[in-house]
């Protein structure tokens, strides 16, 4: 098997210390040295990344690949190409999210954890492709639809007939869900302020239909994740074994202290980065006064929320709902600056939480999210220090390299025999 050497460089191992120089091996699609300081690993047969030779004289970093914990492929827009719609003829919506599995790989992001999809198998097929290595993309934990009852803002109807209401439905759609393939099922356990005036506060479905969903899911063997902006959605989802909880924007007290009790078993993913880009959009999306409005009201909660949640140790992960025509696939990166400058994370702790627990959010813990022995080798090399400037994970040209599994999708330039 190919062996690759990575020389002359400072390490991010992930785990939040600060970066150190060394030496990291490669061989085949893992891992197979790490050395610190002055210690050297052998170097026959193996390709030279050299560092010294790399960059513009800053010094270079290796790091775990970034995880994309609120990861919409299927919602259209990108950086590349913004598309002002989300209801799409199923051929080209199919062809768009592969575009972006494309386009999210390119920003460094190896692996990506769905929080929903506008299409029942979109990302199963886009899954498997990736992992056959047919198509470029992230690891991808696939999604379903965000399933809630009657419409769902933004999907496609004709894609998804499971919006039944009542228990037994609840667990038809769950174990269809698992039967096809689906890694993780999505419910809109409340509504959305940016659906309805006043929708964050009510909720989709009863205490029985989504303890149906609970049970089902583990009889089935498939994760949940949740919508949860009201606190009483929140509850719900932590009672009935949800795994990944999005927003918790409106959590009191009593959800505070259920999400601590359950800590090493949840994640939560906020998406700040949505209420940002309402903030800050381009006039030109012309976006509607109260939808900047409650990006303002969102930003206030989670500036309060999410410091709270570190203090007690939940596992938040960055991941700001990207494919909206103001908020594009391909600014993911943005979100562990807003960790930093919003959430007062530091910027290894905003690092850790994109990379250590974004290998756990993936199910992958104890092989993926670190630069570690026998560990995957999904990494990347960026020109400069990004625990001194996180926001160099935004400039795809300070990207020198992106590896995924062993291969690189994006190659240093120069590289030795």
């Amino acid at each position: 098997m190919a062996r690759t050497l990575f020389t002359n460089i400072a390490i991010f191992d992930g785990t939040g210390r600060l970066p150190y120089r060394g030496e990291v091996a490669v061989e085949g699609n893992r891992i197979v040295g790490v050395a610190s300081g002055e210690a050297r690993l052998d170097r026959a047969g193996a390709a030279i990344v050299d560092g010294a030779t790399l960059g513009a004289g800053r010094g270079v970093t290796l790091m775990p690949g970034l995880v994309e914990a609120h990861a919409h492929l299927s919602w259209p827009s990108s950086v590349d190409r913004v598309i002002n719609a989300m209801s799409l003829p199923v051929e080209e919506h199919l062809l768009i999210t592969a575009r972006n599995a494309r386009v999210t790989l390119d920003h460094g992001f190896t692996s990506a954890y769905s929080a929903g999809s506008l299409g029942t198998r979109f990302e199963v097929a886009l899954r498997d492709e990736i992992a056959g290595g047919w198509l470029p993309g992230p690891r991808l934990k696939a999604s379903s639809i965000e399933r809630a009852p009657g419409n769902v803002f933004g999907v496609p109807q004709t894609h998804d007939e499971g919006h039944a209401r009542g228990a037994a439905a609840m667990r038809a759609y769950i174990k269809g869900c698992a039967d096809i393939g689906i890694d993780s099922v999505k419910l809109l356990l409340s509504g959305d302020d940016n659906f309805t005036p006043g929708g964050s506060q009510e909720l989709a479905y009863d205490e029985d239909e989504v303890a149906a969903a609970g049970a089902q899911a583990r009889e089935s063997g498939i994760w949940l994740a949740c919508h949860a902006q009201a606190a009483a959605a929140v509850k719900l989802g932590v009672r009935h074994g949800f795994r990944v909880l999005y927003h918790c924007s409106y959590a009191d007290d009593e959800a505070l202290d259920m999400l601590e009790a359950k800590k090493d078993e949840i994640f939560v993913a906020p998406a700040v980065g949505l209420a940002v880009a309402a903030i800050n959009a381009d006039p030109s999306f012309n976006l509607p006064k109260p939808l900047v409005e409650r990006g303002h009201k969102i930003l206030e909660l989670q500036s309060r929320l999410v410091p709270e949640l570190r203090r007690r140790g939940v596992r938040v992960l960055p991941g700001g709902d990207y494919g909206f025509p103001h908020n594009p696939i391909g600014r993911n990166a943005r979100d562990l600056a807003l960790f930093v400058d919003v959430f007062g994370y530091t910027p290894q702790e905003a690092l850790m939480s994109a990379t250590k627990w974004g290998g756990e959010i993936m199910g992958m813990g104890d092989e993926l999210g670190l630069v570690k022995e026998s560990y995957l080798a999904d990494l990347l090399l960026v020109d400069g220090d990004p625990t001194q400037d996180i926001t160099l994970l935004q400039d795809r040209a300070r990207l020198l390299m992106i590896m995924k599994d062993g291969a690189c999708h994006k190659a240093p330039m120069r590289v030795a025999a």
